[in-house]
């Protein structure tokens, strides 16, 4: 008999869940690809690089007091996404603070490969009126239970209240996500190379933009 999904309670996140983000999505993305390859694990100290990343990458997100929902279980943080509202194009990656910060952590290379990874990412946008959803996972213990399906219905919930969206941004390289998110209404719409990885991006369209566009 399958044990039954415990039930999770969607919240948004602060600054004071900075930690438990950062330790969730390195347990989510340590075996991506397309980290792989940014960070080069083919070298010694691609853990530490990646590590560093999502570190600094959560910490400047929050500090920007950029959105961010997060489903909790019992109290126990278990699936987090970070969002990019169309009126904040000017995101983590484009602060210099930042970026001192990875040049020191992740070295001048890998800094390089991952800044030109995210503005290519951003050359495949539909449109300046898009929510793009730079990060997001459901903790390994917790995947294949529902999660990934209420983490997004609240993401997509919480960007429809932005009149001006037409719709969400996300990206895999994962080949076992491609067909979940076509069952949750994204289109593929571009991808990026990183070496011999593709990056797969997907927009999902506002479900409301049509019936705005036409009242």
């Amino acid at each position: 008999m399958l044990e039954s999904t415990a039930p999770a309670r969607i919240c948004t996140l602060d600054n004071g869940f900075s930690r438990e983000s950062r330790a969730l999505l390195y347990e989510v993305y340590r075996q991506e690809p397309i980290y792989a390859s940014l960070f080069e694990a083919h070298r010694p100290g691609y853990e530490r690089r990646l590590r560093a990343m999502i570190r600094l990458f959560v910490r400047q997100h929050f500090y920007l007091q950029l959105p961010a929902i997060g489903l909790l279980v019992d109290d126990r943080l278990v699936a987090v996404a970070l969002i990019v509202p169309p009126r904040r194009r000017l995101g983590v990656t484009d602060s210099w603070a930042w970026r001192l910060r990875m040049l020191m952590w992740a070295g001048r290379r890998c800094t390089r490969r991952y800044l030109d990874y995210q503005a290519a990412l951003a050359g495949c946008l539909p449109s300046e009126q898009v929510h793009v959803i730079p990060m997001l996972g459901v903790h390994p213990q917790f995947q294949n239970q529902d999660y990934a399906e209420q983490l997004l219905q609240a993401v997509h919930d919480w960007c429809a209240e932005d009149a001006n969206t037409q719709g969400v941004v996300l990206d895999t390289v994962n080949e076992r996500y491609l067909s979940f998110y076509e069952r949750q209404g994204y289109q593929e719409i571009g991808e990026v190379a990183v070496g011999t990885v593709r990056e797969r991006v997907f927009f999902h369209p506002d479900p409301t933009s049509e019936h705005r566009e036409t009242t």
